[in-house]
């Protein structure tokens, strides 16, 4: 069968993928989450459990048949159903007689008389399985078979979005009842691996479905498969739909396509890769399509263990109608990635905000464990916080509100729609790495106008973007005054906001702004206070008081020194990073601090300088 994205000839580069990872190993389950026409599974039938799955019913039944055909006997029917159908001249005057050939409805999909012989093989298959003549498998391989057999006859240049305007020669050939090209029935029940069929959008299952090998091969373009294989979908749901248009397209419920969109597709594809069961996956996708390699290559590497993520480029001949040119320039590509455990997983925050911890998490993260509420005392860019395990609730706090804002944000907004948002903001304005005019000109508009205003946190994060070294910076009368810079949007930034957004959502977080002190009565002995201050030694910006906000000094140091020590009396846990030492200078507040209490101190070198952990016990 004709079908988009078909794998048949790749099946080669990617049987030799699964071999030189060791994925092809007894009892283990493929799932096929996207299985078109079904032949990944079906090359790995007799080695694999196979899990198959696509939101459109003429795929699960062509790629189900296809798995079914070996142990299909028709021994309850008591004949050959493919000789039966074939002798037979019968037509019927059905639903594809009426809808999609030309005597009632003018739509040459179909000459007439294959059209009624259509309705009379579809009638004929339902009428053996209403009858308990044929079993699930068989019934599935007979649907299989009749799909093969139409797109054979099909008047239609490829896909079925719409008709040709004139009869191709094939169109006009009598309609024979085949099976698909590279199966046949053995003629004897053969044992097969177990097979499981599913119908759903793959994002609303994908952590429901236990497998150890997840393949994924989704759309790569903006066509979207529901509208060009509806008569086939038609055909094999037997529903006599409600049609509309010229073409006499179907409505579709409960399918969506938001893998041919972009922005959704970024969303899905994180979501999907985030939250399945298996421990590997592969992905085929194009050079035209619609996510780029860097994004995926960016997702497999949060998700899975970095050294094992690779990618492979193979040259392929494109599918090319009139919009494509009759271009051949075009690579498939095969992603391959090891799982990570959800818990190994790191998130970055999106903003590159100076002192985040995102490098030196897996340093932090096992300490942060022994109550049952978490507090980020300094939340800064949240890198430490979105990272936690177990805790019922986490409260963040910082004294920068546009800070807290942008969070706010991301735990808000509906993700593709920011994207968007985003893209049109930088097209608009002109935004390019170093571009002063236009940069100036969205600062000026953010200060003059949006700032303050509903979407002001939007056209924030946007300046932000293209701003110098990306840094959060304000007068005194909280304008935004960073100069220019030599960053932007890019693919990276693109999913750290889709992971970061993504699990900042699934969190139960409060935002809060102001001092620190504020925060005391919302901590107890069931609390576990993270404290991330203004390094004293460093020379981080943080610490001018010339970003709109307070700055950090040696009488600040001591305050939150004496705010500890408070805290520990009510019996919390307190995991604190600083600095000790640092090119020459020395924390001597700190370290009287510690030589003071009961704590443990843990140090591990990052960036040329040596990180200190203070957990007390």
């Amino acid at each position: 069968m004709r079908y988009l994205g078909c794998k048949t000839a790749l099946i080669d580069a990617i049987r030799a993928l699964f071999e030189k990872k060791g994925l092809v190993q007894r009892g283990w389950t493929l799932f096929d989450a996207f299985c078109g026409t079904g032949s990944v599974a079906y090359h790995f039938r007799t080695e694999l459990d196979i899990t198959i799955n696509d939101n459109l019913h003429l795929a699960t039944t062509f790629a189900a048949g296809r798995l079914y055909a070996d142990g299909c006997t028709f021994s309850a029917l008591g004949f050959n159903p493919f000789d039966y159908l074939n002798s037979s001249q019968e037509t019927r005057e059905g639903f594809f007689s009426k809808n999609y050939a030309p005597k009632h409805s003018g739509r040459m999909y179909f000459a007439d008389e294959n059209a009624g012989r259509i309705d009379y093989f579809r009638q004929q298959i339902q009428l053996w399985n209403e009858e308990g003549l044929i079993s699930r498998g068989e019934y599935l391989f007979l649907l299989s078979s009749l799909l093969e057999s139409v797109s054979r006859v099909a008047n239609v240049a490829g896909v079925y979005g719409a008709f040709l305007k004139r009869w191709d020669p094939r169109a006009l050939k009598p309609i024979a009842f085949l099976p698909p090209a590279d199966t046949l029935t053995s003629g004897q029940q053969k044992p097969s691996r177990e097979i499981r069929v599913l119908n759903e959008n793959v994002e609303d299952i994908i952590g429901a479905v236990p497998c150890d090998i997840l393949y994924l091969d989704p759309p790569y373009t903006k066509n979207s498969y529901s509208v060009q294989y509806h008569i086939l979908e038609t055909l094999v749901r037997n529903d006599n739909p409600e049609l509309k248009g010229i073409t006499g397209a179907r409505h579709y419920e409960n399918i969506t396509n938001g893998w041919s969109r972009p922005n959704k597709v970024h969303v899905l594809f994180d979501k999907v890769v985030a939250e399945t069961r298996a421990s590997h996956i592969v992905l085929s996708y194009s050079s035209d399509g619609i996510m780029s390699k860097e994004f995926i290559m960016a997702v497999l590497k949060r998700y899975c263990h970095e050294s094992s993520v690779t990618c492979e480029e193979i040259s392929y001949k494109r599918y090319n109608n009139f919009k494509t040119g009759g271009r051949n320039d075009h690579s498939e590509y095969l992603f391959y990635g090891h799982k990570k455990s959800p818990r190994e997983v790191v998130y970055c925050c999106p903003l590159n905000y100076m002192g985040g911890k995102s490098g030196i998490v897996d340093f932090i993260r096992p300490h942060l464990q022994g109550r049952d509420n978490f507090v980020d005392l300094m939340g800064g860019g949240f890198n430490v916080g979105i990272n936690t395990h177990g805790f019922k609730q986490l409260l963040y706090n910082d004294i920068n509100f546009a800070l807290a804002d942008l969070l706010r944000m991301f735990r808000d907004e509906d993700t593709c729609q920011l994207l968007s948002f985003i893209e049109r903001t930088i097209r608009k304005y002109g935004l390019k790495k170093k571009d002063k005019e236009a940069f100036g000109r969205i600062r000026s508009d953010y200060n003059r106008t949006f700032r303050g205003q509903k979407n002001g946190c939007r056209y924030l994060y946007v300046v932000l973007l293209y701003g110098f070294q990306q840094q959060l910076r304000f007068n005194s009368s909280y304008e935004f005054n960073n100069p220019v810079g030599e960053s932007g949007f890019s693919e990276s930034v693109r999913e750290k906001i889709i992971s970061f957004s993504r699990r900042i959502k699934e969190m139960d977080v409060t935002f809060r702004t102001g001092d620190y002190e504020e925060v005391l009565d919302s901590i107890d002995k069931e609390t576990l206070v993270y404290i991330d201050p203004p390094y004293l030694i460093t020379l981080g910006s943080y610490n001018d008081g010339k970003r709109g906000f307070k700055g950090w000094n040696r009488q600040e140091e001591l305050r939150l020194l004496d705010f500890m020590t408070r805290i520990l009396r009510k019996g919390c846990k307190i995991v604190l990073s600083n600095l000790f030492e640092y090119k020459g200078k020395t924390n001597e507040e700190l370290k009287g601090w510690v030589a003071t209490g009961d704590v443990t101190v843990l140090t591990k070198s990052y960036r040329g300088r040596n990180e200190a952990l203070i957990i007390s016990q």
